[in-house]
């Protein structure tokens, strides 16, 4: 993922999860602050909960790609997606499924007649 497309700075993180809204399901929190800007922030988040450093970098690979999957899909807004305990557990497709779940409950994903429906 691009440095353009990622939060990073914790002043970034700090305002989204202070004036943001906040959505969850079973495996993903996600956090969104509506900006007006050309395309989406995204900020990730793996506790040490979940495993070691090899299995936390693991889960976050996924997600990465599962985002810039979605990345004609998503708003233009800055969030940040938060893995919950048992996620590390889950194989691609599952994340991917779960994320895209969560993204469209905080109205972060929109839908659309491409190939990625089926997934």
């Amino acid at each position: 993922m691009k440095k353009t497309y990622r939060v990073k700075s914790d002043k970034d993180f700090q305002a989204i999860f202070d004036h943001g809204e906040n959505v969850a399901n079973r495996r993903f929190v996600v956090y969104r602050l509506a900006k007006q800007q050309q395309h989406f922030r995204a900020g990730i988040s793996v506790g040490k909960k979940i495993g070691n450093a090899v299995i936390r970098n693991a889960v976050k690979r996924k997600i990465r790609h599962a985002l810039m999957e979605f990345q004609s899909r998503l708003v233009s807004d800055d969030f940040v997606v938060i893995a919950r305990k048992g996620v590390e557990s889950l194989d691609y497709h599952e994340i991917k499924k779960n994320l895209r779940h969560v993204l469209k409950l905080a109205k972060l994903y929109q839908e659309g007649s491409d190939s990625e429906k089926k997934n």
